[in-house]
């Protein structure tokens, strides 16, 4: 081969070799899955948000958008295996199948059998949402209890709180820190997170704007999982009311920047925001690509729902489709 190797040429590389490289036994390993990459849309090839990531044995879910159990069971991991779920905000497309991960991983058959609370962090507000849900359900518990003779400690939760930002779980070699994120003036509370493993760590931003808190909390990241919106430039010059979702969420341009701040060994988008009208499709991604590109030039995958990266001496991106 002549000639220089692309970033872009890497990242080709390392999904031809994945299956060679991956390695189960290695407790070391930071793996990242994005279960759920979509938007409140409903497309059945992007679920609702939802990232799980594998530190050694512990498994921690950040989100629980539509689908979320769908995503977990296609992976062959039981659902009782979460160890905790964290979760970035309150819009309903990042926690509308908590409800489904709670109630179906206490169920008896293998994708289930949780005997304890389910754990929840996230910010001041999540009490309310489960208080809410075991409202919501009270009664197929009482009915599952009686019938099935389902443990009721399995129907709980275990619920955390925070207000500000900072480490807000540790397990072993396992740190979970919280970073605020503007996700606009009225969407608060917003967070991120920073996940530290074994000398690596991963950044999830959360849906947000552009923001220096973000940068900050991910300098020398090993991975960015990073949102964006995205759309064919006219669309907002015909549409100008479009402009207060945009004002919500990061564009490509943006999101350069951050990774080119950041300067990560991999960024991955997540949560991708593809406007469109009847007159103008949503924007391919090759385009929303090349838009990045105006403002980074580092190794950038698309996400897509089941994909994972795994972050060892090396980062490899593989597919469970």
């Amino acid at each position: 081969m002549h000639g220089k190797l692309t970033s872009s040429m890497v990242v080709t590389l390392m999904l031809a070799l994945a299956p060679l490289l991956f390695n189960e036994a290695n407790a070391q390993t930071l793996r990242v899955t994005l279960l759920g990459t979509g938007t409140p849309t409903p497309r059945p090839d992007r679920f609702g948000a939802a990232t799980l990531v594998e530190a050694g044995s512990q498994k921690s879910l950040f989100d629980a958008g539509r689908g979320t159990s769908l995503r977990i069971w296609q992976l062959g991991v039981p659902l009782r295996e979460l160890d905790a779920v964290f979760l970035t905000h309150f819009h309903h497309d990042h926690i509308s199948g908590l409800a489904d991960l709670w109630l179906t991983g206490w169920l008896p058959p293998a994708f289930g059998q949780r005997q304890h609370a389910l754990q929840i962090l996230g910010p001041t507000g999540t009490k309310d949402v489960t208080q809410g849900l075991l409202a919501a359900y009270a009664r197929d518990i009482d009915i599952r209890v009686a019938d099935e003779g389902l443990p009721r400690a399995g129907a709980a939760f275990d619920v955390i709180e925070f207000s500000s930002g900072g480490e807000i779980y540790a397990e072993g070699d396992l740190r979970v820190t919280a970073f605020t994120v503007n996700h606009g003036a009225l969407v608060t509370p917003a967070y991120g997170y920073r996940i530290d493993y074994a000398g690596r760590f991963v950044l999830i931003s959360g849906d947000t704007q552009f923001d220096e808190n973000l940068i900050e909390a991910g300098r020398g990241a090993d991975v960015v999982i990073h949102e964006v919106v995205a759309a064919d430039e006219r669309l907002f010059e015909k549409y100008p009311a479009l402009d207060a979702i945009k004002d919500h969420h990061t564009t490509p341009e943006e999101a350069g920047v951050v990774f080119q701040q950041i300067q990560p060994k991999l960024a991955v988008y997540t949560h991708m925001v593809r406007l469109a009208a009847p007159d103008i499709p949503e924007l391919a991604l090759a385009d929303l690509v090349a838009q990045t590109r105006r403002t980074y030039d580092g190794p950038l995958v698309v996400g897509h729902d089941l994909m994972t990266i795994e972050i060892g001496e090396n980062v490899v991106v593989y597919d469970h489709r």
